[in-house]
């Protein structure tokens, strides 16, 4: 595992652009701001997706509801598929499935595909694009909720594969164990530099995207995850630190006198 971990008191270029309201990219979406919902997949046309804000409360909530989240995690990790075969993977009915393709597909998040050409079958794909949502202090109270909601599903769930991911990796001879990148650090930065740390993230995913046609073998789908958010600040909430422990570099002197004996 590639694991970085670090502090940078660096600025960004004086002569950086200010960009909009910050986003998040990936199916977790971030619940202090704006958020980013998008496929990994470049469009067939080789074009990056224009951004698209999802404000609409009813488009929301169809993103909201936890089995359409499971049936496009499915459908972005493992590609296209039929309600049969997204019923047997999450354990729902074929009915269910196809109501809920027929909803996503409804709000422009899955369409349908050519498949294998056996009958009738009906194959479905996620959409690629790049879907923002409004920033927090843009969303009224029930938006709020369901934003929350989204957030509480999408995180759990990455969650969930990453530790699946952990459990099967397999042992030497396993390269991809080895490969996948792991990062916590901490940044100085403004609220218009944290909007620029942000675009410049989503411009890096889309120089590494293609479409299918154009991916060599032994590609596999990567998820990628951003989530970036101000420290805390300092206060009673704060787990104290033991008396005469080691104190990080940068750390305020007030956290200091508070773990001083008298």
């Amino acid at each position: 595992m590639v694991h970085h971990q670090g502090r940078s008191e660096g600025r960004a270029p004086s002569g950086a652009a200010q960009a909009g309201p910050a986003a998040e990219s990936g199916a977790a979406v971030g619940s202090g701001g704006a958020g980013a919902d998008e496929t990994g997949r470049a469009r067939a046309d080789g074009t990056t997706p224009v951004p698209e804000e999802l404000s609409d409360l009813k488009v929301l909530k169809a993103l909201a509801q936890p089995r359409r989240q499971q049936m496009l995690q499915h459908l972005t990790v493992h590609g296209p598929a039929t309600s049969a075969t997204l019923a047997r993977a999450l354990g729902l009915n074929t009915g269910a499935t196809s109501y809920h393709l027929r909803e996503l597909a409804r709000y422009g998040f899955v369409e349908e595909t050519d498949g294998t050409g056996h009958g009738r079958e009906r194959w479905w794909r996620a959409v690629p694009g790049d879907r923002r949502f409004p920033p927090r202090s843009r969303q009224n109270a029930e938006t709020r909720l369901v934003m929350d909601e989204l957030n509480h599903l999408s995180y759990a769930a990455d969650l969930e594969l990453f530790e699946r991911l952990q459990r099967e990796s397999g042992g030497s001879e396993d390269e991809w164990a080895d490969a996948y990148p792991y990062s916590r650090g901490t940044m100085r930065l403004t609220v218009a530099e944290l909007r620029d740390f942000f675009e410049e993230y989503i411009a890096l995913l889309n120089r590494y995207k293609r479409s299918d046609a154009d991916t060599p073998p032994g590609a596999r789908t990567v998820l990628t995850r951003l989530l970036a958010f101000p420290a805390p600040a300092a206060g009673p909430a704060a787990a104290p630190t033991d008396a005469g422990a080691a104190v990080p570099p940068g750390t305020p002197d007030d956290n200091r006198r508070e773990t001083e004996t008298s």
